[in-house]
């Protein structure tokens, strides 16, 4: 059996872990630059508000007093994000972290009549112990989990949990399930299949094989078995990233190349953090800018260029030099910039790198790593303590607009929560 653990409106949770007087209360979380709705409490979606709203269409009920308004702390969800994937590692065989807020506990080897007061005590440590209230589908394919999981987290009856283990439960739920719900099919998907007549998960399930694989393909047909109890969707493999990319848009538009250069700094080092993460290194290093594609009245430049290293890199001042070097080959005076990004592509292994012939730039490229790991170990905490002179400084140091952050109550001893 698999279950699907699920936070429940996982960033309006991590703001109310910390912030009580916000429970009960409609809460949004914004977008990076505070643009668009990303997060919404309950409380909220009954106002109304829809996820991607922009901001400034919901600001009249924040000045109004009637809404609470966040700015996304991803520092904050991250680690909480971690603290409750670790209490799941404790108790599931294998776990599968899909996403920041979601998880999948392979529980096979678990006995079917332990799951539901495992699942239900996972649920109450979970919330004891980091705050976040989750929901657990149980089901035998990953598509059927999901499915179970809306109905834990929709009826407070389940408390939480949900199980589907029989045909008769698997049968009510799909009827009760509308096809855009359907992981797989999506708001995407729903139209076309309602346009023949499909309204339901149900109805999906009940066409004939062939009837699926002539409208949807071998994808259709995967999500059509896995409803039938059948699995499709394997465990996931560790494979690392083929690419990494790193960018931001600027609050405000930015015209120089010394401004330039510490915003494309402090992406290439984020890149050279996640390279090392994955044990791995890359040997092509790009970088774009780009100017404001809704400013008609403004000149339009859209350059992306590229360098190819002698040997993959994964340390942060090679990586930023070849990013600066590629930064000065499209930079342009004259232009308002509003975003930028480095992208590291052709990435191998680390322990798989084959030096130059002779060797030359040896000494310098382990003490390159050398100083890397240092910057790793000491950043850990989440800020920017240890950079390059050409990175910004401080904790955020991207340039992104955070009008509304809380804190960082669990990564930062200046930020501590005060009880009192």
């Amino acid at each position: 059996m698999y279950a699907l653990v699920d936070c429940n409106n996982f960033f309006v949770s991590c703001e109310r872990a910390f912030q009580p007087a916000l429970e009960g209360c409609p809460v949004v979380v914004l977008s990076n630059n505070d643009g668009c709705v990303v997060a919404r409490s309950n409380e909220s979606k009954e106002m109304g508000i829809k996820m991607g709203t922009p901001f400034f269409k919901v600001k009249h009920l924040v000045d109004q007093g009637k809404l609470i308004v966040r700015s996304s702390n991803y520092t904050l969800y991250g680690d909480l994000s971690a603290r409750v994937m670790s209490l799941l590692a404790e108790v599931a065989p294998k776990l599968e972290v899909y996403s920041i807020d979601e998880a999948f506990m392979n529980m096979d080897g678990v006995r079917d009549a332990d799951l539901r007061s495992l699942c239900s005590a996972l649920v109450k440590k979970v919330r004891r112990w980091t705050g976040i209230p989750v929901s657990i589908g149980i089901a035998d394919t990953k598509t059927l989990a999901k499915v179970a999981n809306h109905f834990a987290k929709r009826y407070k009856g389940y408390k939480g949990v949900c199980v589907i283990d029989t045909p008769q439960k698997i049968r009510k739920a799909l009827s009760l399930t509308p096809i855009g719900d359907v992981w797989g099919i999506g708001w995407r998907g729903a139209p076309k299949l309602e346009a023949a007549g499909v309204k339901t998960a149900l109805d999906f399930a009940e066409r004939p094989s062939e009837w699926v694989r002539g409208r949807m393909g071998v994808t259709g047909v995967r999500t059509w078995s896995e409803l039938q109890g059948i699995r499709m969707v394997e465990d996931e493999k560790d494979e690392k990233r083929k690419s990494i990319c790193t960018s931001r848009s600027f609050a405000n538009m930015i015209t120089g190349l010394d401004e330039l250069t510490l915003r494309v700094s402090d992406f290439a080092g984020k890149c050279a953090e996640k390279l090392r993460k994955d044990g791995t290194a890359a040997r092509t290093v790009g970088v774009f800018i780009h100017t404001n594609r809704f400013r008609e009245d403004l000149g339009q430049y859209y350059p992306m260029a590229s360098v190819r290293l002698d040997v993959p890199a994964s340390s942060t001042p090679e990586i930023v030099s070849a990013a600066l070097g590629v930064l000065k080959m499209v930079y342009r005076p004259g232009f308002e910039y509003k975003r930028a990004g480095v992208i590291v592509t052709d990435i191998v292994d680390s322990d798989s790198i084959q030096q130059t012939l002779f060797g030359f730039d040896s000494e310098t490229r382990d003490r390159d790593d050398r100083i890397s790991r240092v910057m790793d170990i000491v950043n850990s905490s989440g800020k920017n303590t240890l950079r390059l002179a050409t990175q910004r400084g401080g904790h955020y140091a991207d340039g992104i607009r955070r009008e509304y952050c809380s804190g960082l109550y669990t990564t930062s001893w200046n930020e501590l929560i005060q009880v009192r």
